[in-house]
C-alpha cells in the first residue's frame, strides 16, 4: 500500500492510497468544521449543511445527485462530528472522476432553495426529536454537556430545535463562508485510485479557491458536572466520563488500551463483574474517545431503578481495581483487540480513506501504520497502570443518568468512594 499526498498551492490538501486488489475506490471530501466550530447561535449548523448538500446545487436537482451516482452502482453519503464534517461516495475505478465531480458540487454549489431548506428542516426537527426519544442516544449528549458545560465541544452536534427551527439561507452561507476553505479541505481517497489523476481532477475544481484564515476555536475545559432526568422508563441509563488525553498526547494509547480492559468486550472487566458475576445489566462497555486537546473514557452501562446503586458504585470500584492490579494477560488481550480492530478496519477502501483524512487533519502527515502498531505493543502492564491510577487521582468526572434513578448516588459520592 502506498500513500501519497499534494498540496495544491492554495492549501487544499489531496491525500490517497492505492489497493492493488480493488476494482473500486473510496472518495471524499473532509472539511474541518464541525459542532466545534459553531457559535451558541449557529448550534446544528454544521449538520445541517450537511444535510442541504444533496438537496440541490446550481447543476444538478437532489434527484439527479443520487440517480448520478447510483446509475453506476456507487453509494454517497456524509456525516457531520464534532471537529469535522465529511462528503463521501463509493463507487468503481472508472467512476472516480464523476464522484468527484458529484463532491465538488454538493461542496461548492450548494443552491439552498427556500423550499428544499423548509423541507430539510423539517426533516432534521423529527431527527432530533428521535434522539430525544431515544435514552440510550440521548444520554450521551448529555454527558458531553456536563463535561464541557458551556463550551461548542459540549453542545450536540444535531443542535436545539428552536435554533434549527430559526436558520434561514444566509446563516448557512455565513458558516460555509467562514469554514469552507481550500485550506480546512482535504481530499482523501482508497482503492483503485490514481493519485497524480485526483490532483489534476483537484486542481480543476478546487483549484481556484482563494484561500481563508482557519477560525479559532476555544480549548476545551474538563469540569466535574452532573446532569440527572428521572422519568419512569423501562431502564435505568448510566453513563459516566473520565478525563482523558488528546489523540496527539504520549499517553494516548495507554488510555485506549486501559479502556479496552475496562470495559472493551465480553472478557473485560465491566462486562464480567456487572452483567456475567452480578447479572445488573445487559449492556455495558467503557471506551476511548479524543479530540484535538481533550479526551474521555466513557462507561455507560442500562440497568433496573433498584439495581442503579449497585451498578454505579461496583463501577467505581472495578476502575480502582483496574488501575492497580490490571494483569499481563488483560493488557495483552486490549493490546490484540485494538491492533485487530484497526486492521480489520482498514480491508475497507472507505475506512481507509476516513483514516488518510483524519491522520493528516492531526499530524499533517499520515503515519505509517506499523507506527501506530508499534506504540500499541509498546504500552505495557505498568504504563496501563499507572495511566489509570493519574486519571483517577485527578478525579475529573462527569455523569449523566436517565430514567428510574432516584436510588443512583450523585457524582460527589462516586469520586468518594474511589478515593476512599
Amino acid at each position: 500500500m502506498s500513500v501519497q499526498i499534494t498540496t495544491l498551492s492554495n492549501g487544499f490538501r489531496i491525500v490517497t492510497e492505492y489497493m492493488p486488489a480493488l476494482e473500486s475506490a473510496a472518495v471524499g471530501i473532509w472539511i474541518e468544521a464541525g459542532a466545534r466550530h459553531e457559535t451558541e447561535a449557529q448550534n446544528g449548523i454544521a449538520h445541517f449543511l450537511e444535510h442541504m448538500a444533496f438537496k440541490g446545487t446550481a447543476r444538478r436537482s437532489a434527484l439527479q445527485i443520487a440517480e448520478e451516482i447510483e446509475d453506476v452502482g456507487g453509494y454517497i453519503n456524509a456525516y457531520t462530528s464534532r471537529e469535522m464534517t465529511a462528503y463521501y461516495a463509493r463507487v468503481l475505478k472508472a467512476d472516480v472522476a464523476l464522484a468527484l465531480d458529484v463532491l465538488a458540487d454538493i461542496v461548492l454549489n450548494q443552491a439552498f432553495e427556500p423550499r428544499e431548506i423548509e423541507i430539510e428542516r423539517g426533516v432534521i426537527l423529527q431527527e432530533i426529536g428521535q434522539t430525544l426519544d431515544t435514552p440510550d442516544d440521548i444520554i450521551f449528549d448529555w454527558l458531553q454537556e456536563a463535561a464541557y458545560p458551556g463550551q461548542p465541544i459540549g453542545r450536540s452536534i444535531l443542535g436545539p430545535s428552536a435554533g434549527v427551527a430559526g436558520f434561514k439561507e444566509a446563516d448557512l452561507r455565513q458558516f460555509v463562508g467562514a469554514h469552507y476553505g481550500p485550506g480546512q479541505m482535504i481530499l482523501s481517497a482508497a482503492g483503485a485510485v490514481d493519485h497524480d489523476a485526483l490532483v489534476r481532477l483537484a486542481e480543476a475544481l478546487f483549484g481556484h479557491l482563494a484561500p481563508k484564515p482557519a477560525g479559532e476555536i476555544p480549548s476545551a475545559r474538563f469540569h466535574n458536572g452532573e446532569r440527572r432526568e428521572d422519568r419512569m422508563l423501562e431502564q435505568a441509563h448510566f453513563a459516566l466520563a473520565i478525563e482523558a488525553p488528546d489523540y496527539c498526547a504520549d499517553d494516548f494509547y495507554a488510555s485506549q488500551v486501559f479502556s479496552g480492559a475496562l470495559g472493551g468486550g465480553m472478557s473485560s472487566r465491566l462486562f464480567q463483574r456487572l452483567r456475567e458475576d452480578r447479572g445488573l445489566c445487559y449492556t455495558v462497555f467503557a471506551q476511548s474517545g479524543a479530540y484535538a486537546d481533550t479526551g474521555m473514557i466513557t462507561i455507560y452501562a442500562g440497568t433496573g431503578a433498584d439495581e442503579i446503586g449497585d451498578l454505579a458504585h461496583l463501577t467505581m470500584d472495578e476502575l480502582k481495581r483496574a488501575a492497580e492490579d490490571l494483569s499481563e494477560a488483560e493488557v495483552a488481550r486490549a493490546r490484540a483487540q485494538m491492533k485487530a480492530g484497526l486492521l480489520m478496519g482498514l480491508e475497507s477502501p472507505s475506512a481507509r480513506a476516513e483514516r488518510l483524512a483524519k491522520l493528516l487533519s492531526i499530524w499533517g502527515r499520515v503515519p505509517d501504520l506499523s507506527e501506530a502498531i508499534s506504540r500499541i505493543d509498546a504500552v505495557t502492564v505498568a504504563a496501563t497502570r499507572a495511566h489509570g491510577r493519574d486519571l483517577l487521582t485527578r478525579s475529573r468526572m462527569a455523569l449523566a443518568l436517565y430514567g428510574p434513578i432516584r436510588r443512583a448516588p450523585r457524582l460527589l459520592q462516586l469520586s468518594e468512594r474511589l478515593a476512599a
